[in-house]
């Protein structure tokens, strides 16, 4: 079965190129030190500092495979010079219809998704309800307090 592709924007892949890069050249060789210390105080049956590394180094080279899956994984998406319809990639304002607030939001595939910096996922409810859509639409998302209505504004 085929891994189910990660949808990136440039910025989304070239941080997760420089994140493996720094795992790979700065953090291997620093739990690869650490276990060289814990090993040279001796009696491997009782020393925590040796478990302790050995539990590190398997969840840095688990680290490292996951993000080398999702770079291997991934499709850059572009947005579109001109496109007046939302997409990964896109930029949006939303006016919450009932409460009258403005806010603008990069449209980006989950791996990306960072609500408190604005960049919302492409599988959100909003994402899910302005994808495709242009300005001036209103359009409806079923969020746990109930239906939010959301028109859009602009699309960049």
């Amino acid at each position: 079965m085929a891994e189910k592709k990660i949808l990136l924007t440039q910025d989304g892949y070239d941080k997760l190129v420089e994140k493996l890069d720094y795992l790979k050249s700065v953090r291997r060789i620093e739990v690869s030190e650490r276990l060289k210390a814990a090993i040279a105080l001796g009696d491997l049956s009782e020393n925590s500092e040796y478990d302790d590394a050995k539990n590190e180094q398997g969840r840095l080279e688990g680290e490292i495979s996951d993000l080398e899956a999702k770079l291997r994984n991934s499709d850059i998406i572009q947005a579109q010079a001109g496109s007046d319809k939302a997409m990964i990639g896109s930029t949006v304002t939303v006016r919450d219809v009932e409460l009258d607030t403005v806010e603008t939001y990069m449209i980006v595939g989950s791996t990306e998704a960072d609500p408190d910096n604005n960049k919302i996922s492409d599988e959100s409810p909003l994402g899910v309800a302005v994808l495709g859509k242009g300005a001036g639409t209103v359009v409806q998302v079923h969020a746990p307090a109930g239906v939010i209505d959301f028109e859009i504004l602009d699309v960049k």
